[in-house]
């Protein structure tokens, strides 16, 4: 994207470099990466960050409207509505696709957004093992509002831990060991101090909530979320001392019920030329668009691209049985746009918002890529190619 800051890059890269880059995590936390990391970050422009910046204050002024609650009640299922929602999300996460323009400029489209949090800890850390294995150049950064690693260190402790011990503010997760994003859950502790429980491993008395460490059992103040109902559904059998439902007495980062509202279920109520047409399947009422070729069609409550359908029929949306709880989108065409050595990858970028409990409105902290050479960005659609993967994201000052 950035031509210069790419031809230099990429004259500077080596394969042992790289390896350099990925045996580093295996030193510091050893065991717990577990996707790839592509060879390179994304070098963003100017223009472009303007473009997905103005994207982005759209989208959020939609979320922070009166109406937005009032739109994304349904979003949250009954049986799965936790207590004590806060009055805002804690994250927000706003997934780019990067295409061209009519004019054959670089524009950002909306592909997801959710409210809950990413890589936050890891998208630092793997920021600065770029710079450190790597020439990055000095008029790029990676975090926004931080002028080092420490300020951003400093930022996430104020929103994760609120002025909590970190000893009382637990990740929660069901069976952290065993997540693909697990390397997170490391940093994050080596980051704050705050420990990844199990969801298992909860203790309940009355509406206070325990955990045990080193034989002592410690009040749960606050709990920086990173579970989802979806996970939950897949071990019908646990048997536990709190349930996800249950009234609790804690603060909440990562609210559970802002996975749902702030999700795919969003997307038809936003209105922007860098969001694609999006609609509920329900709003058809069966005279669906006669172009289905041009559309992608998903379901509102699943996670990391589960049941996205490429290649949709009208049999296929007639079908469903709860279409109100599908949306078809206009695909957008992903422009590849970073060079690799041996052709072009398209990518997409996450940007990256945290929303202080008290705070007006969400602060942009970081950012994360993803480069893809397949039908769509993820892991099955890459097998076998390089240049590929989780990356980090400059953006040029």
């Amino acid at each position: 994207m950035h031509k210069e800051a790419r031809e230099a890059f990429n004259r500077s890269f080596t394969e042992s470099k790289y390896k350099a880059l990925a045996n580093s995590f295996e030193t510091d936390f050893p065991g717990q990466l577990d996707f790839r990391i592509a060879e390179t970050p994304i070098f963003v422009p100017k223009e472009l960050l303007e473009k997905i910046n103005i994207a982005s204050e759209q989208i959020i002024d939609t979320l922070r409207s009166p109406e937005f609650i009032f739109n994304t009640e349904r979003a949250v299922p009954a049986d799965q509505n936790v207590p004590n929602e806060n009055t805002h999300t804690s994250f927000l996460a706003i997934d780019f696709a990067i295409c061209k323009d009519e004019k054959g400029e670089l524009t950002p489209q909306l592909i997801e957004l959710q409210g809950f949090p990413s890589v936050f800890g890891y998208q630092a850390y793997l920021s600065e093992a770029f710079k450190k294995h790597f020439e990055i150049p000095d008029n790029f950064r990676y975090s926004f509002g931080a002028d080092s690693y420490e300020e951003y260190v400093a930022k996430l402790k104020e929103l994760i831990l609120a002025g909590e011990d970190p000893e009382q503010v637990i990740l929660l997760e069901i069976f952290p060991e065993k997540q693909k994003t697990r390397i997170d859950f490391a940093v994050t502790e080596s980051m704050l101090g705050i420990q990844p429980v199990c969801y298992t491993k909860l203790i309940k008395e009355g509406r206070d909530l325990f955990y045990e460490k080193d034989g002592r059992k410690i009040q749960i103040k606050r709990i920086y979320n990173r579970l989802i109902f979806d996970d939950l559904l897949n071990y019908p059998d646990l048997k536990t001392s709190y349930h996800f439902t249950d009234d609790v007495n804690v603060s909440w980062v990562g609210h559970p019920n802002w996975f749902f509202r702030i999700s795919k279920f969003s997307i038809p109520f936003l209105k922007s030329d860098y969001i694609p047409e999006t609609k509920f399947v329900s709003h058809y009422e069966g005279n669906f668009p006669a172009d289905l070729e041009n559309y992608v069609l998903k379901p509102l409550f699943s996670f990391a691209g589960s049941g996205v359908q490429l290649h949709v029929s009208e049999s296929d949306l007639v079908a469903i049985p709860d279409p109100e709880n599908y949306i078809l989108q206009r695909k957008v065409v992903y422009e590849p746009v970073i060079q690799a050595p041996d052709g072009l990858v398209k990518c997409e970028i996450r940007m990256m918002y945290g929303w202080n409990d008290n705070a007006d409105k969400p602060e942009l902290l970081i950012s994360l890529s993803r480069l893809s050479r397949g039908e769509m960005i993820g892991v099955r659609f890459n097998k076998d190619f390089t240049w590929v993967g989780g990356s980090a994201a400059f953006f040029e000052k």
